[in-house]
């Protein structure tokens, strides 16, 4: 990923975070057959030094048979996005862009073939996105032969990251006044995710405003 040094992110603990807070990523893989990507959400489990990914894909998607431990594959998590217009700037000779943050991870997958270790994956993904739901939803009121049959339509995974690369692209490149012009219409707007990007603006560029 192009990564200028202004807006590279090389802490490990952030680029972390990113992944947490936006867990439905694309992984893509390259086989046989050209590049193939899925839209999959991964769980990172404290494992290594980068960290390791789990996730599933239908066992009717051929992408699972280039989990080979060998090629490399690449999951891409998006965060917070949005468009920036010039007109929020102080500096009038502007052009429009697109803020935004990111984190490329790199391994290389292999299929997990134990079935318990694979439901209790399986639990903690689930815990992940029921955290905050007035009861949240678990697997333990499933029948275990229901759960075990729904276990043959797909293909469980894991990808230890080998490499992480992180880019949070937020105005760091513009005078203050001009990182400040773009919080203000970013809030004006009243959009969720105008407001988030707003706020990771203010955070990446507090030391100048």
């Amino acid at each position: 990923m192009y990564r200028p040094k202004m807006f590279d992110i090389d802490d490990v603990t952030d680029m972390h975070g990113i992944i947490q807070a936006n867990g439905f990523a694309v992984l893509v893989t390259a086989g046989g057959q050209g590049m193939t990507a899925s839209h999959i959400p991964l769980h990172l489990m404290d494992d290594g030094e980068f960290g390791l990914l789990w996730g599933h894909v239908a066992k009717a998607n051929d992408q699972w048979q280039a989990f080979d431990g060998k090629t490399e594959a690449l999951a891409v998590f998006g965060g917070p996005h949005t468009y920036i217009s010039p007109r929020w700037y102080a500096t009038k000779k502007s052009v429009p862009t697109w803020n935004y943050e990111a984190v490329h991870a790199y391994g290389r997958p292999t299929v997990m073939d134990d079935p318990d270790q694979v439901l209790s994956r399986l639990a903690s993904l689930t815990a992940q996105y029921e955290e905050g739901n007035p009861p949240p939803w678990t697997m333990d009121g499933l029948p275990d032969d229901f759960l075990r049959a729904q276990l043959k339509g797909i293909v469980a995974f894991e990808m230890r990251i080998e490499r992480l690369e992180g880019k949070r692209k937020m105005s760091q490149n513009r005078k203050p006044e001009d990182a400040q012009g773009a919080i203000d219409g970013l809030k004006a707007t009243g959009g969720k995710v105008e407001n988030q990007v707003a706020e990771i603006v203010a955070k990446a560029n507090k030391d100048r405003l």
